[in-house]
């Protein structure tokens, strides 16, 4: 656990008690402060009581003699509208905080700064790969002997990671939702993968969305930036941070373009990863035959965590060697099984088209199990994806939508994912794909998209069991 500093006898509000909040009770006590816990959930409330966190009903708080409001990242605080808790709370002048911000203003102690190597903090933030790119970084580090732990919006509440040894490297992941109000923002290292719509409703647009990440870079100035510059709001962040053309404190990644100019440069390019400083190759990587890292998405993912490795000291054969056993995220392009010449891929975290996109453009002879509750647009935006796909087996609320879009492509309404599944195991050929990658949300069948894709596994086992 980390304890909070700088509230020692102090009242702190806390609001949401989902896993972070509870850990930010606990972190908050073990730093001398009182919370004050609510959730407007009772489930949420009754899971706080089971921890022993007592609780207070926020809505009568006298805000005058609370010294903070600490959040949940789920909770809106500016748009659409503020929760009303927290609009209580902003106009009575309390600052309002999340557990990111906490944990930058709290996890530097005098002792760990004594040491000869201090702990780091890596933070990756961007639309897509943020996970597959933290847990990476994390992977290479443990393969290299390095201790670091992983926390954030992947793994552990970032308070409830241990006390940082010599020379650990924190790994975070961080959603706009948690970039956008962290009033702390110090990470050694910052990595932005790329930039796609989401949660604008949130962030009123784009351009509120694409502010909430760059607060990881603007409010305190990482030692290094690790930026992808395939869209141009990374070319334009890069451009921001870089005080010059060669300036190698940032490293600019790609993966749909050769990268050149006299800088720190690392891109992927048909398989290969290239890394370049002041217009020299320095190292190369073949990443074709590496099962945990597969299409032009995850060759993406790959320059970012190299990239973050190579700035930490790491030799590129050892980053390497550790990229070639890293077996991938659950839910993400997740190699399930291979049978009969035939690979079943669970890629269930692809709930958007973006993402979907980057799945379908992974492998070259695809059995598409797509659906669930679609969102604004449909699958439009995937049509000129579908050259690799064999046929589409359409799943969920919006399975007869998804086949009008579908025109005349090959599909068949199967409606249930095990029904989807048993179809196209029937039909799928050696060589083939049966992908699923349903861009769309799964609430229609599923509470979450984890659960969707654990049900694909356990049909795609079922069947090769039977089979």
């Amino acid at each position: 656990m980390i304890p909070v500093q700088g509230f020692e006898g102090a009242r702190v509000a806390v609001l949401g008690l989902g896993r972070s909040g509870r850990a930010t009770c606990a972190a908050l006590t073990a730093g001398g402060a009182i919370p004050l816990a609510w959730d407007e959930s009772p489930d949420a409330r009754a899971r706080a009581e089971a921890d022993r966190i007592a609780l207070h009903d926020l809505s009568r708080a006298a805000w005058d003699q609370i010294a903070c409001l600490v959040t949940s990242p789920g909770i809106p605080h500016l748009y659409p509208s503020p929760n009303r808790i927290i609009a209580a709370a902003l106009d009575a002048g309390v600052p309002v905080d999340n557990d990111i911000g906490l944990f930058f203003r709290s996890y530097a102690t005098e002792a760990s700064m004594a040491f000869d190597q201090p702990p780091k903090v890596v933070a990756v933030t961007g639309s897509n790969g943020k996970s597959t790119t933290t847990a990476l970084i994390h992977h290479i580090l443990q393969a290299a002997g390095r201790p670091a732990q992983m926390a954030g919006n992947i793994g552990k509440a970032v308070l409830s990671i241990d006390p940082p040894q010599e020379g650990e490297v924190i790994v975070l992941e961080l959603s706009s939702y948690q970039t956008e109000l962290a009033r702390a923002l110090t990470p050694d290292i910052a990595v932005f993968t790329n930039l796609s719509p989401d949660h604008l409703d949130r962030h009123n647009g784009m351009g509120g969305y694409f502010a909430a990440k760059r607060r990881l870079f603007a409010e305190g100035g990482p030692d290094r930036a690790v930026i992808g510059v395939d869209q141009i709001e990374g070319q334009f962040l890069a451009g921001q941070l870089a005080l010059a053309r060669e300036d190698t404190r940032v490293i600019r990644i790609a993966s749909a373009r050769r990268l050149s100019g006299p800088g720190w440069n690392v891109f992927a390019r048909k398989g290969f990863l290239a890394e370049f400083r002041h217009g020299k190759q320095v190292a190369s990587v073949d990443l074709r035959a590496m099962p945990g890292l597969p299409g032009a998405h995850n060759h993406q993912n790959a320059c970012a965590a190299y990239a973050v490795a190579r700035s930490l000291g790491l030799a590129p054969r050892m980053i390497e060697d550790a990229m070639a056993d890293f077996t991938g995220l659950p839910h993400r392009s997740q190699l399930v099984a291979e049978a009969d010449g035939v690979r079943y891929v669970n890629d269930s975290k692809a709930t958007n088209v973006e993402s979907a996109a980057q799945a379908l453009q992974a492998f070259e002879r695809i059995r598409w199990i797509a659906g669930g509750l679609g969102k604004e647009g449909g699958i439009s935006a995937l049509l000129p994806h579908l050259g690799h796909v064999t046929k589409a087996y359409l799943i969920g609320h919006s399975a007869p939508d998804f086949a009008l879009q579908m025109a005349e492509a090959p599909h068949e309404i199967c409606g249930t994912i095990e029904t989807a599944v048993a179809r196209a195991m029937a039909e799928a050929q050696p060589g083939e794909v049966v992908l699923l990658a349903p861009a769309a949300a799964s609430f229609d069948q599923f509470p979450d998209f984890e659960q969707r894709g654990e049900a694909f596994m356990a049909a795609v086992r079922a069947g090769l069991h039977d089979g």
